[in-house]
């Protein structure tokens, strides 16, 4: 019996009088990584924070088995006015680890991001580059079950991409089930097990990757 990580039923998201998902209804298998594409206002976000419990949905409803980190706004779970030292501890409980075991985190985290040396200065005093780099060695690092990513894949430098497609890859490998949104197509040929495609919050496609992305390319 297949084993799902994530079940979604008939969920709609409704912002005023635009249905931002209408009847988008699939299941990520245990293991699994699921790619989403589409357009700019697809509903490829919202869709993302209803999965990681950040947007309440106006109908239907979603079920998550297992441990979840979301990387969709990299710095969003960060208190700007902490210090990086502080914010590994307040994330990571955040993200369901004891406070007690960040702690013992902090160097591990601080040196996978590069970032040993501004471990004391306030987040708010970090350039974009920094905080994302500190955000994502946080939220992989608790070793998630079920990792929701947003377009992480293309933020920061070539180094830090690089970088941080290989510790997915590793997650992956270990048996992480993976929610993926991007517009690297490739990226997402090369990742993904299978594709959605979103199109004006309506499911347009679902399944192979090439065959979806070939689709999706072919309508743009």
């Amino acid at each position: 019996m297949k084993e799902f990580a994530i079940n979604l039923l008939k969920r709609q998201v409704k912002f005023e009088h635009l249905w931002a998902l209408d009847d988008v209804s699939f299941e990520v298998a245990q293991g699994e990584v699921f790619a989403i594409v589409g357009p700019n206002g697809a509903g490829k976000s919202s869709l993302l924070k209803i999965l990681a419990g950040v947007l309440p949905p106006t109908d239907g409803r979603v079920v998550v088995r297992g441990l979840l980190s979301p990387l969709i706004e990299l710095s969003g779970g960060m208190n700007p006015e902490m210090t990086g030292r502080e914010n590994i501890v307040l994330f990571g409980t955040l993200l369901g680890r004891e406070p007690q075991v960040m702690r013992e985190r902090v160097q591990p985290i601080a040196e996978w991001a590069e970032l040993t040396d501004f471990l004391d200065h306030p987040v708010r005093n970090y350039s974009t580059g920094m905080a994302s780099r500190l955000a994502f060695a946080i939220a992989t690092d608790v070793k998630p079950e079920i990792l929701i990513v947003d377009e992480v894949l293309s933020v920061g430098d070539e180094k830090f991409r690089r970088k941080s497609t290989k510790r997915i890859e590793q997650l992956i490998e270990e048996g992480a089930t993976v929610v993926l949104v991007s517009h690297n197509l490739g990226t997402v040929t090369s990742m993904a097990d299978r594709v959605m495609w979103l199109e004006r919050g309506r499911i347009k496609m679902i399944g192979d990757p090439k065959e979806v992305v070939d689709a999706y390319r072919a309508s743009v």
